[in-house]
């Protein structure tokens, strides 16, 4: 199986360098910065996206940081300092996907470390960069190894000559450079399996007509594109033969934060007795928040969805709500891959387990 699809974001030379997702699929454009603000602005803008890839991106903001501080201040002290505001600004982008803030305290998490009993000299504010710029490190490192096992444990679900519908993007450029619903893919396509995908567009962003149908087609996978509307005349008259979504946070009982239209997905799936999975790292269950009511959603700039690109779609005045995410029940979903297995309901039981056991739970 191949270890990466696109190198979505890393650190190069003392830079954070990214790929910016908001130019795809017309330009691959890669940026590189040493400012955690701009990688700020990033995540803010979509330019790096995806609950696996926004911590990522904002654990190796944080290096950068800590990097620029070793340079510019005269204590340790004051060092921690300005990282502790990268952590703080880089908290405030997006409040959904849980993965940001579970990257985040790692990274605190490793500044506390770093700084007990460090050299008050330069040499000890080098020792925060070192540190932390090896928890980012190993934050990258460790995504890639549970999407590579994701995708072991997805791909036994895809059947052979399926038609598996997926909804937004959950790929590389969504994580590492693997990914979580995609991943499960890559894998089924590594062991031989012929399977075709339909992508829904999903709107108002486009993430799968621009991002989701750049990868598969990137892959090798035959790909076909369908607007979110012509999700059930799908299932009905093509066939699917399963549904296989990422998440931005499961909570405790199951309840699944995904892109907006989800849900929609879901119910269209229960009704046609297809399989429907979320695939995502552990990461991505936050044990903490016990229900779907519970979750943030993010509501985003109204222009996504008036706009397209600089052509106006709707009359001055009118009213419009733009929630990024929506929450899809637990009772809507078969199973959940994760890099230990793969779990079903009672979620709450199973869930839990997930974060005690190494030993794969067949839920489906």
């Amino acid at each position: 199986m191949i270890e990466t699809m696109v190198e979505t974001v890393a650190l190069r030379d003392g830079q954070v360098r990214f790929l910016d997702q908001t130019r795809l699929p017309d330009a691959e454009v890669f940026v590189s910065t040493r400012d955690w603000q701009v990688v700020a602005e990033a995540i803010r803008t979509l330019a790096i996206r995806g609950a696996p890839a926004i911590g990522i991106g904002a654990a190796m903001g944080v290096a950068v940081a800590a990097e620029a501080a070793a340079g510019e201040v005269e204590s340790v002290a004051a060092a921690a300092a300005r990282i502790e505001a990268a952590i703080a600004g880089l908290a405030r982008t997006r409040p959904t996907a849980v993965n940001l803030f579970a990257s985040l305290e790692r990274m605190r998490g490793a500044l506390d470390r770093a700084r007990a009993g460090a050299d008050p000299g330069k040499a000890g504010r080098l020792a925060l960069a070192a540190a932390l710029t090896h928890e980012a490190e190993a934050i990258l490192a460790e995504d890639l190894e549970q999407s590579r096992r994701i995708g072991q444990h997805g791909q036994s679900l895809v059947p052979e000559g399926a038609r598996v519908l997926t909804h937004c993007n959950a790929g590389g450029l969504a994580t590492g450079g693997l990914g979580t619903a995609l991943a499960v893919l890559y894998a089924a396509q590594a062991q031989g399996k012929r399977f075709e995908v339909l992508v829904d567009e999903t709107r108002p962003l486009l993430q799968g007509a621009r991002l989701t149908a750049w990868e598969l087609t990137r892959a090798g996978i035959p790909a076909t594109l369908i607007t979110d509307s012509m999700a059930a005349a799908a299932m009905s008259r093509l066939g699917v033969d399963l549904v296989v979504v990422g998440a931005d946070r499961i909570a405790q009982n199951g309840d699944t934060a995904n892109k907006i239209g989800t849900y929609t997905v879901a119910v269209l799936a229960r009704e046609h007795r297809i399989p429907f999975f979320v695939a995502a790292p552990l990461s991505t269950i936050d044990l903490s928040t016990p229900d779907g009511d519970r979750i943030p959603i993010e509501e985003r700039d109204r222009r996504e969805v008036s706009h397209l690109g600089a052509s106006q779609l709707t009359p001055d005045g009118v009213q419009i709500r733009n929630p990024a995410f929506d929450v899809t029940p637990h009772r809507y979903i078969t199973g959940i891959i994760t890099e230990r297995g793969v779990f079903s309901a009672p979620y709450a039981e199973s869930l839990k387990q997930a974060f005690e056991t190494t030993a794969v739970v067949r839920g489906a």
